[in-house]
């Protein structure tokens, strides 16, 4: 199974493409799409569109996982975030890709077994299961790229497998 990550964001938006086979992960390929701030906003979504779409034209993963926004603390942020993942989320539908949401929480449990595992301790443990040399750059990548194992955990589990095939 090929398994697309995306932290999504407008600033950045960190993918990362893994294969997992036999209950073990391989990076295909990881990167991050950056908008510069002083650009047009819709230029931006149109920007990160045209990239992700050409990525996943080229890759076809079996699905896309993708981070469930949460609101923290900045709404006017959270509204673009909102945005940028709305792009995002075409580009997949668009291309016909499984779509997949995951919350920080989920993540940091399939990651780490830990669902309050700082942000470190997740990258180390994104590392250490694709077996890299280094924790990739930027921060986004990483976060990715732990979505993207977050998703292979839990579409090999049996509920996960019932769920999918009855669209739910």
């Amino acid at each position: 199974m090929v398994v697309f990550g995306i932290d999504p964001g407008y600033a950045i938006v960190g993918w990362g493409a893994i294969s997992f086979k036999s209950n073990s992960y391989k990076a295909l390929g990881y990167g991050s799409v950056q908008t510069h701030a002083n650009t047009d906003f819709n230029a931006r979504l149109e920007y990160i569109y045209n990239e992700i779409y050409s990525i996943l034209n080229r890759c076809r993963p079996d699905a896309l996982a993708i981070e469930r926004l949460y609101y923290q603390s900045n709404q006017k942020t959270v509204i673009k975030v909102a945005q940028a993942r709305g792009v995002i989320i075409l580009a997949a539908q668009k291309l016909k890709i499984p779509i997949f949401e995951y919350t920080p929480l989920q993540v940091k449990t399939a990651v780490t077994g830990y669902g309050k595992a700082k942000k470190l301790q997740v990258m180390e443990m994104t590392r250490r299961l694709l077996n890299l040399a280094e924790v990739p750059k930027p921060d986004d990548t990483a976060d990715a790229l732990a979505i993207a194992i977050c998703h292979a955990q839990a579409a090999g589990s049996q509920l996960r497998r019932v769920m999918y095939r009855k669209g739910i």
